[in-house]
């Protein structure tokens, strides 16, 4: 897991409480196309999924998120 998660971190960008709007620029072609990783409410993440913007959870907290 901690391979996985440092695999992760390495090759996305952390863009936290804005992961929401900024997976939905990424997908509409509104901002630069990456690969990014952050935080959102269940609720968002179903409406991004149903929206067709691939997520996917992570098995994990970000690391600037734990003690």
């Amino acid at each position: 897991m901690a391979e996985l998660r440092r695999r992760i971190e390495a090759s996305s960008e952390y863009v936290g409480a804005d992961f929401v709007r900024e997976a939905r620029d990424i997908h509409e072609g509104n901002a630069p196309a990456r690969s990014i990783h952050g935080e959102a409410r269940t609720d968002e993440a179903r409406q991004l999924i149903e929206d067709g913007v691939p997520v996917a959870p992570l098995p994990f907290r970000p690391g600037r998120k734990t003690n």
